[in-house]
Order: structure tokens, then C-alpha cells, then sequence
């Protein structure tokens, strides 16, 4: 509805409600009276099934114990009258054996048999629904003791000819009521749109002419009373305006005459500060190569810092496990040298030595995995070559070493690649892109959000690599957007922001990738940075793609 009324007008708005409304009441009221109905007419059949059933089995009792079939045969024909029964059979239940036995049965002609059913009539105690058939089932007592069944099987087509029915006698009263309420609309709107449609009119003509001298009549409607009279009061203050304007008009030009001969003026001082200017910006160009070197060792200072963070912690349980085990040897020791050592004291020394060595062995395992991580991405960070390397293995990397950074936080980075996708490329310059587009996301975008989300998301077609970037994070203010990729660009300045983050990023990608990058964000709504460099891609690898 809201998609309504934003694209209509006033009059489509209005009869779109109206009819809405309408269509909504109408149908949840039919839709409910219908199934109350149909349920209804359901369970009057079911309750009709049960009292044949009921006399049947009354009527029976004798029949069963007499063994007379013939009797009940002709007594069941009396149903023939009764249309929705097409079969009914009547079991025999031997007591010695407790197998049921065919004893009697009717069949609609139009009908014919119906298969013995001796396994179900157990089951149908509650009505069984298939198709257009219902199925009931009645056992027969005598003083207590079951003595046959009673099996009914009967037709649905006249309940569902009644649900279709009521069914089209719902709809045809739908569509009536629909036609009514379109005439009902049609008649509201020419009270509530023809004042509107005036006001429109003349708005129009004040915008087209700019003749400020028009008011808006009065009409019956105070809404559209209190808003005619709100427009002819802004009339009124544009007119008061114009005047003032052209009275600071008149004002203007004497004045830009006596200014002229002031920007003169200024105009030579500003020529002269210019090539100062020009002068200190060559010296900035010359130090800001200086700084993003500067950048890049920080960036590896800071992965050192990770890598003593995360070695430490399983050094520290081999280092413990360690001098455990040296206190239990000195314990066997010591009971060996006094003869006091026993089989339990040595099984149990063999046992927590065993423990102790494999916590070693895991945590030194560990550290050495970590290393050879970090050491590569130190490689890489340091090295602009070209080799063949896999993407999701770099990344993994480069979240590895950002990982005490990551692990102080409540912050989630999502990769979606190819485990296979292999490329040629150089490792470092996307090394150093990743760290640095993480880094500002964690320090920048998610300063006030404890759950926030980075997904990286890698792709090649037509041997381009092509890197989605995106954060749910403070989004970028336009005025910064605009020169996001510039140096010394920060909102952290005074608080250690350097401003080359996205610089270093932008130069990383267009002169040592070859590539190109865009960035859109909106205040709020993260940020969304697209990056794509030419890659050699391995056969298998462009198989597989």
C-alpha cells in the first residue's frame, strides 16, 4: 500500500484504500463464515454416518447371533433410498478364533462391491477421508462382548458440490460488494480532491508566472482551509522578500564597485602566496613517499607484535608441560635411588609423561605453524615480486597475523572464495591491501559498533581479479568521501590517524597491481570498495571457474 501511494495521485490513493479495505474485510469474513460452514456440513455428515451406523449395528445383534445373513441382507437394500452410501458390510467376529468373517453386505448398483476391509475396521473408529470417499467403521456388542463390525463406506460429492457452491455464492457476493465500494470512493473523492486539485492549479500558475499577488480561496475542509491560509501567509512574506532583494540588489552593485579595486589588490598578494604554496606542496610530494614507507614497516611492526602474541601462549603450555614432567622425573628418581620405586609409581609416571609429551608436541607443532604463517606473510608484505599463489591461503594468512587485533573484539571477517583459486599475481601489494582496509574498518568503521561484519568476497573472469570489500560499519560522511583516497585524509586527526591508510591502498592497487578502485558509502550503512587488477590464472584453476 505504501508503494500506493507514493506513486499515485490523491484520487488513486484515496479508491486504492477504499477498495483495499473493503476487499480485506470482506474476504477474512467470507473466508471465516465458509470454513465454519464447511466444517459444520462435515461434521452433520459424520454424525449421520454414526446413527447409520448406530442402527445397523443395533439391528445386527440378532442376525450375528442367528447366524441369519439372508435377513440382513434384505434389511440393508432398505438404504438404497439413502444416496451417499455406497457400501456396507457386516463382519462376523468368531470368538474362539477372533477372526473376522464376511456375514453381510449392501451395494449401491451404480457402485458395485467394494474389497473386505477386515484389517482397517479396527482403525476407523474416527472417519477416514480419501478423495470423494469417507470410511467409518462400528464394532457390534452383545452383553458386552464384541461380536462383528460394522463397515460403512460413503460418498463426499454432495458435501463438495455444496463447498463449490458456496464457494462461487461467497465470490459472486465479494465482487458485489467490491462494485459498491469503487462507486463509494469514486463519490469521496470529488469532496476531499476538488479543493486540492484548486490549490494545485494555483500553485502552479504562481510557479510558472511568478505572480505572488494570487490567494488561495477558502474551502469547507478545515485541513485544507488551515493549508490555503498557510500559503497565502508565504505569499505574502515573498513579496515582502522580493522587495527586500531588490533593495539589496541595488545595494550589491555599489558595493562590488569599491571591491574591485580591492580584489586588485589582493590579487597580487595571492599570486605571491601561491608560489609558496607551490613550493611547500613539491617539498609534501617528496616526504609523502617517505611516510607510506613508514606505513608499510608499521603495518609489519604491528604483525611481529602477533606474532609474539600468538607464539607465546603455546610456548608457554610446552614450557609448562615441560617443567612438570621435570618435577615428576625427579619424584621417580628419587624412588629409585632409595629403592622404593613401584610398578603403579612408574605406570603412572609413563602415563602423565606420555600426556605431557604430546602437549608438547601439539603446542610445539603449533608454534611452528604459526611461524612458518607469519613468516610468509612477512614475505610477502616486504616482497613486490610475482608469483603463483593461492588467494584463500593469503587471506587466511593476513587474518592470522591481524588476529590479536581481531581477538579484542566482538568483530566478524566472512571469505567467500574458491579454496582452489590460484593466481599470478604479486602477494604483497594484496597483502598489504587487506591489513590496511581491516585496520581502518576495525579502528574506524566499528569505533561505536560491538558486532560488526567484514565479507571479502574474490572472483575472476577474463584473467582480472576482482576484490569486494564491505563493512556494516559508521559508513564514510560525504565531505570525507569525496577525498577518501587523498593523503593526510583522516577523521582521526589529533587521535594518531595518519591519513595515508587509503592512500597506501589506492597506490598499492594502481601502481603496483595495475588495478583499479571505488569506494560507496553512505553515512550509516558502511562502506562498499571494489578492486580489480590484472592476474595470470593457473589452467586448473580457470577449469574449475
Amino acid at each position: 500500500m505504501t508503494s500506493i501511494l507514493r506513486t499515485s495521485s490523491i484520487k488513486g490513493a484515496l479508491s486504492w484504500v477504499v477498495m483495499l479495505i473493503c476487499s480485506v474485510t470482506l474476504l477474512a469474513s467470507l473466508t471465516i463464515s465458509t470454513l465454519q460452514d464447511i466444517s459444520f456440513q462435515k461434521k452433520k455428515l459424520i454424525d449421520q454416518l454414526h446413527a447409520y451406523a448406530n442402527i445397523i449395528a443395533f439391528n445386527s445383534v440378532p442376525g450375528l447371533i442367528l447366524d441369519d445373513a439372508e435377513t440382513e441382507d434384505s434389511r440393508l437394500k432398505s438404504f438404497a433410498a439413502v444416496e451417499i452410501l455406497h457400501n456396507i458390510h457386516i463382519y462376523k467376529l468368531t470368538a474362539e478364533t477372533s477372526e473376522l468373517s464376511f456375514f453381510s453386505s449392501y451395494n449401491r448398483n451404480e457402485i458395485g462391491p467394494h474389497p473386505t476391509q477386515f484389517a482397517r475396521v479396527g482403525d476407523l473408529s474416527q472417519p477416514h477421508f480419501d478423495g470423494d470417499i469417507i470410511e467409518i467403521a462400528k464394532a457390534v456388542e452383545f452383553e458386552g462382548k464384541k461380536i462383528g463390525y460394522i463397515y460403512i463406506r460413503a460418498s463426499l460429492a454432495e458435501l463438495n458440490k455444496y463447498m463449490q457452491s458456496r464457494i462461487l455464492f461467497d465470490l459472486l457476493i465479494a465482487l458485489i460488494a467490491l462494485i459498491g465500494a469503487y462507486f463509494i470512493s469514486r463519490r469521496l473523492q470529488k469532496r476531499f480532491t476538488a479543493p486540492i486539485e484548486t490549490l494545485l492549479t494555483i500553485v502552479q500558475k504562481v510557479t510558472k508566472e511568478k505572480n505572488y499577488s494570487i490567494r488561495v480561496p477558502a474551502t469547507e475542509i478545515e485541513e485544507l482551509h488551515m493549508l490555503g491560509r498557510a500559503i497565502n501567509n508565504m505569499m505574502d512574506r515573498i513579496e515582502q522578500q522580493i522587495n527586500k532583494v531588490q533593495a539589496a540588489e541595488q545595494e550589491i552593485r555599489q558595493l562590488n564597485q569599491s571591491l574591485e579595486q580591492k580584489i586588485n589588490e589582493r590579487t597580487v598578494a595571492l599570486k605571491s602566496s601561491n608560489q609558496d604554496l607551490l613550493n611547500t606542496l613539491e617539498t609534501l610530494h617528496q616526504y609523502q613517499s617517505q611516510i607510506v614507507e613508514t606505513e608499510k614497516m608499521a603495518s609489519l611492526g604491528q604483525m611481529v607484535a602477533g606474532v609474539a602474541h600468538e607464539v607465546n601462549t603455546p610456548i608457554g603450555l610446552g614450557v609448562t608441560a615441560s617443567t612438570l614432567m621435570q618435577d615428576k622425573l625427579a619424584d621417580i628418581q628419587k624412588s629409585f635411588d632409595e629403592k622404593k620405586l613401584t610398578s603403579s609409581q612408574l605406570a603412572k609416571f609413563l602415563t602423565d609423561s606420555k600426556e605431557n609429551l604430546g602437549i608438547i608436541y601439539r603446542n610445539l607443532e603449533r608454534a611452528a605453524s604459526l611461524i612458518r604463517s607469519f613468516k610468509q606473510v612477512a614475505v610477502d608484505q616486504s616482497n613486490e615480486n610475482r608469483r603463483q599463489f593461492n588467494m584463500l591461503q593469503l587471506m587466511n594468512e593476513v587474518l592470522l597475523s591481524l588476529r590479536p587485533n581481531l581477538k579484542k573484539t566482538q568483530h566478524e571477517v566472512v571469505i567467500d572464495c574458491d579454496p582452489k583459486l590460484d593466481i599470478d599475481s604479486k602477494p604483497g601489494p594484496v597483502n598489504q591491501i587487506l591489513i590496511n582496509l581491516i585496520m581502518n574498518s576495525l579502528i574506524h568503521a566499528f569505533e561505536h559498533i560491538e558486532h560488526g561484519t567484514i565479507t571479502i568476497t574474490v572472483r575472476v573472469e577474463l584473467n582480472r581479479c576482482f576484490i569486494n570489500y564491505r563493512d556494516n560499519g559508521a559508513g564514510v560522511p560525504e565531505h570525507i568521501k569525496k577525498r577518501i583516497f587523498d593523503p593526510f585524509v583522516t577523521t582521526k586527526r589529533g587521535e594518531g590517524g595518519s591519513g595515508l591508510g587509503m592512500h597506501l591502498v589506492y597506490n598499492l592497487v594502481t601502481q603496483a597491481l595495475n588495478g583499479k578502485i571505488s569506494l560507496e558509502s553512505t553515512l550509516g550503512n558502511g562502506v562498499d570498495i571494489q578492486i580489480d587488477f590484472p592476474v595470470i590464472i593457473k589452467s586448473s584453476t580457470a577449469q574449475n571457474m
